[in-house]
């Protein structure tokens, strides 16, 4: 595993399908790519010998591990990956894509068909609740709290005062 350059990357546990998670994830995107695969030399618990052991890859420009344990284990909200998003068209795309088959849930989280948790958020939110302005931060809050996928239009009216939210 020394060709990880950071020095903390996070590793994920799957079953088995740590090649396949690791391709959906670097699809979605920019800056992203498969670094190495490496396989198991004999057979273990991992698996059989030449299957997929380990997946190291770059999801923009974060690089990650993907490691087949063998075995399931549950992803809990205690870690997540927030996914910081320019505009409504890239929290929509990542929103579909990532919750395919997974689990939405509150306020911008789901959970992927592997069970990882993931945050989709707009930028601008942080931006809106760090507002000096406790009575916008407020409704933004209290907008947030009734949605599922976030969305930006909804926010900005809630900032505005323009809701009854």
């Amino acid at each position: 595993m020394s060709r990880i350059s950071s020095k903390i990357s996070p590793c994920l546990w799957f079953a088995d399908e740590a090649e396949e998670a690791a391709q959906f994830y670097v699809s979605l995107f920019p800056e992203s790519r498969i670094d190495r695969v490496q396989r198991n030399v004999m057979d273990s618990p991992a698996g059989r010998a030449g299957s997929v052991l380990v997946v190291e890859f770059t999801l923009a420009g974060q690089r990650f591990l993907a490691l087949n344990g063998g075995r399931p284990f549950d992803y809990t909200h205690a870690i997540s990956f927030h996914v910081d998003c320019a505009d409504q068209a890239e929290v929509d795309r990542l929103w579909e894509a990532l919750s395919a088959g997974g689990r939405v849930e509150q306020c911008g989280w789901l959970k992927d068909r592997y069970g990882v948790p993931w945050q989709i958020v707009p930028t601008v939110l942080g931006e809106m609740l760090g507002d000096k302005d406790p009575a916008r931060a407020q409704r933004v809050m209290q907008a947030m709290l009734q949605m599922v996928k976030l969305d930006i239009a909804g926010l900005r009216k809630a900032y505005e005062g323009l809701t009854g939210a």
